[in-house]
């Protein structure tokens, strides 16, 4: 077996069988891990969003929290129970995408999908990010090197994703519930020492917050909205569920739809018990440090729910570095919730034609490779130009999803009327303006979450958003166009017949005459063109009189026809000759056959000239020629024609040799 080879099976795992892709579909009890972390780990930063923003205001703006927090856990419900609808609806994977192409068009629809792609890579940004200050906060030596941290982690989930979603699903289900237990475990610490009459303290709890400026009216209520807003980050993620639905096993709506009534209220109760546990152990956070009047110099202000373990669990120090250590895994898997919406969205895209085809396969472990690798890059580069700040991330955030979700609902609504105006059972005619309903609801709900992001989050980067949506949408545009204009140029008529060429001019390019070279001549022979001819340009005269004698000496059967090249140039010559026969006799056909090396090791392509290779390449956009590549295995290439052949086993193919061309000078 190949070094390289070698090196896949262990890092990716053995290549799997195309009909054994049911035994990778997930259980309710994966399925929750996998496509729920980014909604459940957004718990780890929603509270101290929402305190961040209400802290330019002050400390007694921090009243407002739990206010903010509820209208959060309302949205939340409303856009589950909404969604709970699309699964159940739209069950094939296509998600908003689908439900808006099918109801409202597919310029909506393409620019759903462009709204939910960028903030795919979002989350894999925001995600690792917050992983990393939150490590920071429990461990201050990482806070020097957050950006290498976090580009290590996307590449070791970009890793673990192309093994395949089953397997990697048992990996991320046990952070997963280990931060869910965490939680948990420290709210009823919490409790049980508040019914005691022990409050817990956090250690910003007697620091105070230096306001920014002093704010009534219009400019409270819009600080209030913003607040908000970045509260609504806890909402991501909802839509990956309804983007995953063909990898539940069956029934496959019925467990999606299961499974978000799980993130629900796993969800909702563990943002509520992070925000009261904030408040209630005083937990005190600023946008600006200098701001937070009692931190000491040189400090970097510690996250939320680290304060908030910190306080709970006092001199029970394995407490707190359970919570640290679970909050910065579950963010690092939270990104794995994109990891997988993206590269099915991708592959969906794909197939319609919106996104380059390469990314509608499935790689060896079944797992769309090419769009988690596009992803994984994406956000590398993000947090490289973000030097992995998640609140300057987050500011980019949540805009596209609830595009996303606001013309989904739209869509639905659509969904429902069209149906109503054929169904005359009555009872499915009730359960359907039941759903109409709950739809409605949700159109107005994020509808109006929609615009209060938009506006609060507009001058501090969620601009780059509303201009990066409208690029993605009409390069997609352009590309299905690309694609529909070489479907029309490719598509046969019922009339339309083979047309055979006049006559074959057939061209055998000779550099030397070896092995390779007689083959050539041989198989071109036995096509029986109307016209053969041996072709060599002359680079050396010396070598072209030694070539053209043993020609002669030989007795070859075809005439040699020696281009002269004054600049050393092989390819010019050859291609102006060519040029002069499809223009002498343009319904000729010209063909070529090129001999090639076939080598076994990469490293020996670099030992040949490539020239032919690049005669190939220009021979490739010239109308009327077609070339034939003549190998010759090399005897590097029959021992790893052995070396293959021991790889055979289920689910492995042999890999084909690698074809070079032979020397020409």
């Amino acid at each position: 077996m190949a070094i390289g080879d070698f090196a896949k099976r262990v890092v990716f795992g053995r290549a799997l069988r195309s009909d054994v892709l049911d035994d990778t579909l997930l259980p309710k009890r994966i399925a929750l891990p996998v496509f729920a972390s980014d909604a459940l780990s957004s718990n780890a930063y929603a509270t101290q969003e929402i305190l961040l923003v209400l802290s330019v205001g002050g400390l007694a703006l921090f009243s407002y929290a739990p206010w903010i927090a509820l209208l959060v856990a309302l949205v939340f419900f409303v856009v589950v129970a909404s969604y709970r609808q699309n699964v159940h609806a739209y069950p094939s994977g296509g998600g908003d995408y689908e439900v808006v192409s099918v109801n409202l068009g597919p310029n909506p629809g393409v620019f759903v999908a462009s709204a939910l792609l960028v903030d795919y890579v979002l989350t894999v940004a925001v995600s690792i990010s917050a992983a990393v200050a939150n490590l920071a906060s429990a461990f201050p030596f990482i806070h020097d090197h957050l950006v290498y941290w976090a580009l290590g982690f996307i590449v070791v989930l970009a890793l673990l994703n192309l093994r395949g979603v089953r397997e990697s699903g048992g990996l991320f289900a046990v952070p997963t519930y280990a931060f869910i237990f965490g939680i948990a475990f420290m709210a009823i610490w919490a409790t049980w020492r508040i019914v005691g009459g022990d409050i817990p303290k956090a250690e910003s709890a007697d620091w105070t917050i230096s306001p920014e400026a002093s704010l009534t009216g219009a400019a409270l209520i819009f600080l209030l909205a913003r607040a908000f807003s970045s509260g609504t980050t806890a909402l991501t993620g909802i839509e990956a569920i309804a983007n995953g639905v063909p990898a539940f096993r069956k029934p496959k709506s019925k467990n999606a739809a299961t499974t978000l009534l799980m993130l629900a209220v796993i969800s909702v109760s563990m943002f509520l018990a992070i925000t009261a546990l904030a408040l209630i152990t005083g937990v005190k956070v600023a946008e600006h440090s200098e701001d937070l009047i009692g931190l000491p110099a040189g400090q970097a202000q510690k996250t939320v729910i680290v304060q908030v373990a910190d306080a709970v669990f006092g001199s029970f120090g394995f407490g707190v570095a359970f919570i640290s250590l679970a909050t910065a895994l579950i963010l690092v898997l939270a990104a794995n919730t994109a990891f997988n919406g993206f590269p099915v969205l991708g592959s969906i895209l794909a197939r319609d034609g919106y996104l380059p085809r390469q990314l509608h396969t499935r790689g060896d472990r079944l797992a769309f490779s090419n769009g988690i690798v596009v992803l994984g890059a994406l956000a590398m580069i993000l947090v490289i130009v973000y030097q992995a700040n998640t609140s300057a991330l987050i500011q980019l955030y949540i805009l596209g999803v609830f595009t996303s979700f606001t013309l989904s609902q739209l869509g639905m609504v659509r969904h429902w009327t069209r149906l109503l105006r054929t169904e005359t059972d009555s009872r499915v005619r009730g359960r359907m303006q039941r759903s109409r309903i709950v739809n409605s609801v949700g159109l107005a709900m994020t509808g109006s979450v929609l615009i209060i992001v938009l506006v609060t989050k507009f001058t501090r980067g969620a601009w780059i958003v509303v201009i990066a949506m409208p690029i993605i949408f009409l390069i997609m545009k352009a590309i299905h166009r690309h694609y529909e204009r070489v479907k029309s140029e490719l598509q046969t008529g019922d009339e339309e017949g083979i047309t055979l060429p006049s006559r074959v001019h057939a061209l055998v390019l000779v550099a030397k005459l070896h092995k390779p070279t007689l083959r050539a001549i041989a198989y071109a022979r036995a096509t029986r063109p109307t016209v053969l001819e041996g072709i060599t340009v002359q680079v050396d005269p010396e070598e072209t009189r030694a070539l053209q004698a043993d020609w002669e000496h030989r007795n070859i059967p075809i005439p040699l026809k020696v281009l002269d090249s004054p600049y050393r140039d092989i390819t010019r010559p050859f291609l102006d000759y060519v040029e002069r026969l499809r223009s002498d006799n343009p319904r000729d056909l010209v063909t070529v056959y090129i001999p090639e090396y076939v080598v076994g090791h990469w490293w020996e392509q670099f030992l040949h000239n490539q020239s032919a290779l690049r005669l190939k390449a220009r021979l490739l956009f010239m109308p009327g020629v077609m070339m034939v590549s003549v190998p010759w295995q090399l005897r590097s290439s029959d021992r790893r024609l052995l070396d293959d052949s021991d790889m055979s086993g289920p689910g492995v193919t042999r890999r084909e040799a690698q074809a070079n061309p032979t020397e020409e000078s």
